[in-house]
């Protein structure tokens, strides 16, 4: 069976997500990597990169919470929500009482609308696109949760916080939002993401400042993480364990019914990760439906 692998990055300011995956791409030798939660460009942290067949697998990392470092600069707002975008509203920073009686209004689930400057589809085309071309978007609020909003430090006009939320927030209009609440305006200055689900940026690489070529490379890559049981332990997703044939007869697609690996029942949607004991290898991801367990992956593939 082909290896499976992924990487916990630390991606740096400066760099696109995309353009963080251009030397992955060729130190792999693959044009399949993906990561699983788009960084702006100003940003920096944790990516969750997945390479080669595990792609396939991003399913299972997409709706992860996450964990931010946030410095957010009172004063202006710019059209980007960022510190590269142009100024296009201005109020004085509120004091610091009304900043944290602000934050109180954003703690669990909430509404937000989405910055004009993102990749969200409009009618077809990035929203982004839209509005770099003068037209008008009406970016639609939907709901995110925030689990916890701790204000750090306030002083001269900016605030730090560390921000935990559900998959799909946007922390620059969550800068703009508190702004407003505190009857100012504001952009996100920095933003670092310190978790993506149960991975820590601690735990992460860097990219090699070095050319290609040297050992720095071949260090960075040897950082790669195996597809292993402790990654779904991780998940919350159930391993299984199976003998080898069994594990061929995954592979060759057979009906998973009539191997007897999962007892009868379970409820719709649950997902199982069968590893074959013998060489610790992903046979399969099963997935229960309303007609019985199902494909999700197939290690062999």
């Amino acid at each position: 069976m082909t290896d499976l692998s992924y990487l916990l990055l630390n991606k740096r300011a400066g760099l696109t997500s995309f353009e963080t995956l251009s030397p992955i791409k060729k130190i792999f030798n693959t044009g399949k990597v993906c990561h699983t939660g788009t960084l702006d460009k100003f940003a920096r942290g944790l990516l969750v990169v997945l390479i080669g067949r595990t792609v396939k697998l991003s399913s299972f990392f997409l709706h992860c919470d996450k964990t931010y470092r946030t410095l957010i600069h009172f004063g202006d707002e710019t059209d980007t929500l960022d510190p590269e975008g142009t100024v296009i509203a201005s109020a004085p920073p509120p004091p610091e009482d009304l900043l944290a009686e602000a934050l109180d209004r954003f703690r669990g689930t909430i509404l937000q609308a989405p910055p004009l400057y993102s990749a969200i589809h409009v009618d077809g085309r990035r929203a982004w696109e839209i509005a770099r071309s003068g037209g008008a978007v009406e970016m639609k609020k939907r709901p995110v949760t925030i689990y916890g909003i701790n204000l750090l430090s306030y002083k001269n006009g900016e605030a730090e916080l560390e921000v935990s939320c559900s998959a799909g927030t946007y922390l620059r209009s969550l800068a703009r939002d508190i702004a407003l609440a505190a009857r100012s305006r504001a952009y996100l200055k920095e933003l670092t993401r310190s978790s993506v689900g149960p991975f820590l940026l601690d735990e992460a690489v860097e990219l090699p400042p070095a050319p290609f070529g040297d050992p720095a490379w071949s260090a960075f890559k040897a950082g790669a993480l195996p597809v292993d049981p402790g990654l779904f332990e991780r998940l919350g997703t159930p391993v299984l364990y199976t003998d080898r044939e069994t594990s061929r007869a995954l592979a060759n697609g057979k009906n998973i019914e009539s191997l007897r690996l999962v007892p009868p029942g379970g409820e719709d949607g649950s997902r199982l990760a069968v590893f074959e004991r013998e060489r610790n290898t992903l046979a399969a991801l099963i997935r229960k439906e309303k007609q019985g367990w199902t494909y999700a992956f197939v290690g062999g593939e």
